[in-house]
């Protein structure tokens, strides 16, 4: 009786297993798909971000960027902040956009997440408003690392349309 019992534990385990894998499989095609997709319109990919469910996708082309399918017109943006916790800690602004000069650093609210877990997001101020790209909160700097990207394309390209 004990045998056939582990014998059925360990047989759903496997099954587990073998479907994980295959859900694992049809995910990295599904973004492989996507990554595609985007190469074919002719954009640039600066970053993958890490959101639920699946990865937002930040790219660019001659016109726009994008924050997933958002699209960000280049020539209406005015200032980007790179935000820590919701408090800005580097920022450019734009020298064609006369009234972006006394603009308020943009800040949000801190998240709960607590001390242990810092807020990466960039802050891409346009005419229109603001959209915050929210870039994570994973540890060992990868959501630095993916902010950063983030704030470098967006100010290389301010700094181009000067």
């Amino acid at each position: 009786m004990r045998d056939a019992v582990a014998a059925l534990v360990a047989a759903a385990l496997i099954f587990f297993a073998l479907s994980m894998l295959t859900s694992l499989h049809f995910y990295r095609k599904r973004q492989r798909k996507v990554r595609e997709d985007e190469l074919a319109r002719g954009r640039t990919i600066i970053v993958e971000l890490p959101t639920d469910p699946e990865l937002t996708l930040v790219t660019e082309d001659a016109e726009h960027f994008y924050y997933g399918t958002m699209p960000i017109d280049k020539n209406e943006i005015m200032a980007v902040r790179v935000l820590i916790n919701g408090s800005p800690i580097a920022a450019f602004v734009s020298p064609r956009w006369e009234s972006a000069q006394h603009l308020q650093p943009t800040a949000f609210d801190d998240r709960p997440d607590g001390i242990a877990r810092d807020r990466w997001d960039v802050a891409i101020e346009t005419v229109n408003g603001t959209i915050l790209v929210e870039c994570g909160a994973v540890r060992e700097r990868v959501s630095q690392e993916l902010a950063r990207k983030v704030f470098d394309a967006v100010r290389a390209d301010l700094e181009k349309r000067c």
